[in-house]
């Protein structure tokens, strides 16, 4: 079987952003994401999911290798010092090349 590879890159962070993270994602050039609720404990205390502003959530994004390095960098400058936020980076492999 052919695998093809991608990068995945998955963000945690403030519910609150996710309008504005998405409308971003998009015009860096991602064409899909996923986004889940997400909870949990980290640095800077427990996250729960009860309200929707005060949650997090998961958006994970499977891409070239080049636009996941790309939107990392731009939402650590631009959200970093300001938002609870993780950024993580992953080497995957897709069978179907054309979705990503």
């Amino acid at each position: 079987m052919e695998q093809f590879p991608r990068r995945l890159l998955t963000i945690v962070t403030e519910a609150v952003l996710e309008r504005e993270l998405v409308a971003e994602l998009e015009a860096l050039g991602v064409r899909g994401y996923t986004i889940t609720d997400a909870r949990g404990r980290g640095s800077r205390g427990r996250r729960s999911s009860d309200w929707a502003q005060e949650g997090n959530v998961r958006i994970e994004i499977v891409c070239e290798p080049s636009l996941a390095e790309r939107v990392a960098a731009r939402l650590r400058e631009r959200y970093y010092d300001h938002y609870a936020m993780i950024l993580f980076l992953q080497d995957v492999s897709v069978l179907r090349p054309e979705k990503f």
